[in-house]
């Protein structure tokens, strides 16, 4: 099998992107780039740092998801997680971001890249509040570019289409099998609901 190696065979090989690939391409948000973050509940997250990448999904109620500070500037709250804090970790040693955001029923994607630093400024904290409840930090993302990513991919997998939800392995079932039973089953599964509906934010 033979592999495409440098820049020059992959560039070779797919050409020159069209004019509407490359004028898409902002600086900063656009009218129309802004009323799109605004409607999206949704988003992912990458992240880069000395043990990897990893790429997070983010929620929340539209126009909560982020806050748009200005044209160059977001705020992205760190709701109620895992507490894992790979991405945080990774943003305090690597600051480079990209983000995907995804509007229901929209088959276009739109991407932000930038840089990100963690604030936990209360007064800014205490502004996300929700049901009583403050993000423990907010990361504040310098814009660099921001562009929409064509509908294809949201088409070819038919994402807003209703489906029939298939018998997927459950959360308990996973830690189940990873630890020996020692974590997880199914009280783990019944119990999630509530346990999630206390801690949402």
């Amino acid at each position: 099998m033979k592999f495409i190696e440098t820049l020059d065979e992959l560039h070779a090989h797919y050409g020159t992107p069209g004019p509407a690939s490359l004028r898409k391409e902002a600086s900063r948000l656009t009218p129309e780039y802004r009323r799109i973050i605004e409607a999206a509940p949704f988003l992912a997250l990458a992240t880069s740092g000395p043990e990897g990448l990893d790429c997070s999904p983010r929620g929340d109620l539209p126009g909560q998801l982020v806050r748009i500070l200005d044209d160059r500037t977001l705020a992205l709250p760190d709701r109620r997680g895992n507490d894992r804090i790979d991405s945080l970790r990774n943003i305090l040693r690597d600051p480079r971001v990209a983000l995907m955001f995804l509007v229901p029923g929209s088959g276009n994607a739109l991407r932000v890249n930038g840089t990100a630093r963690l604030t936990a400024d209360r007064a800014l904290l205490g502004s996300f509040m929700m049901e009583g409840k403050a993000p423990r930090t907010v990361a504040l993302i310098q814009i660099e570019t921001v562009y929409f990513q064509c509908a294809r991919a949201v088409i070819r997998a038919r994402l807003w289409e209703p489906h029939e939800a298939p018998t997927l392995p459950t959360p308990g079932q996973i830690l189940a099998g990873m630890t020996a039973g020692e974590v997880g089953g199914k009280a783990y599964d019944r119990e999630w609901p509530e346990r999630a509906k206390a801690s949402m934010w």
